[in-house]
Order: C-alpha cells, then structure tokens, then sequence
C-alpha cells in the first residue's frame, strides 16, 4: 500500500469513529477533549459534527491553521501530564467524548503514552462517554466498542 493509500484509509476510518461517537453520545452531557491538536482538522470536524458542545483542546504547542484554533479558554498548552492532572478544575463537567490522536510514529512510544493517559482520562470522563484513540488503551474500566463498517 502507498503512503497516500494509508493516510487516505487512516483519515476516512477517522473521519467514520468520530462521526460513530457523535451519533452514539446524542444522550451524553458534556465537553470534549481533543488531545492532539495537530493542524487542527480532527478539531474543525468535530466542531461540526458536535455543533454546541464545548470542546476543550491539549497540545504540547498550538501550530493549527488559524481557522482551526480554539479559543484561550478552551486551549491547554503543555505536555500531557502537565494539563490533563488540572484539566477537571477546568472543565464544565465531566466530558462526553475524548478523541486522543497521539501517535508520534514510533509504536512503543505511543502505545506507552496511550497506557499513561487513560488512568488520567478516567476521571474525567462522564458515564457512557468514550475515549476514541489512535492507539490501543486497554484499562479494566473501560468497554470496546464495534467500531464503524468498513474500518479495521
């Protein structure tokens, strides 16, 4: 497979989870975590797929287009231990959804991150929420779900 082939496959099975999680948290209250602004396309598409919630950004630097970047008060820059530990003074309540988009390219790296954040996301998190992730977060508190027809 070309690499234009993987990112093309990558960003449509993001595209169809985040617009799975929309529709499945119709019921949920709350904010969501975009952690990993990056560019600022996953934040632009669930700002319009979740039109009214807050949506609450965590980034190491903001380096977005600038249609793409949050407002100060729904901006946290630093590195995720330094934010996600005060994120709950911040928010409005526990949060809905979290999308992590944390994958630095290098699998242990990452896979180790994904294992640091979720003890920190937990808490955070309002019943029936979901943390949809880049990499594989596995914690006894937490239930998979199927993901979208059509995404491996």
């Amino acid at each position: 497979m070309s690499r234009l082939d993987s990112v093309i496959r990558r960003l449509t099975a993001q595209r169809a989870c985040l617009d799975q999680a929309a529709n499945l948290l119709t019921d949920v209250p709350g904010p969501v975590l975009e952690l990993g602004l990056g560019n600022g396309r996953t934040f632009d598409h669930l700002r319009t797929i979740l039109p009214g919630r807050e949506i609450f950004v965590f980034d190491r630097e903001i380096v977005a287009h600038p249609d793409c970047i949050p407002d100060v008060d729904h901006t946290l820059v630093g590195t995720f231990d330094q934010t996600l530990p005060r994120a709950g003074e911040i928010l409005p309540g526990r949060a809905a959804l979290a999308h992590c988009d944390i994958g630095t390219g290098d699998k242990a790296a990452s896979e180790a991150l994904a294992r640091f954040l979720v003890p920190l996301l937990v808490p955070l998190m309002a019943d029936g929420a979901i943390i949809l992730g880049d990499q594989p977060m596995e914690e006894l508190e937490l239930e998979s779900i199927a993901l979208p027809d059509g995404v491996s």
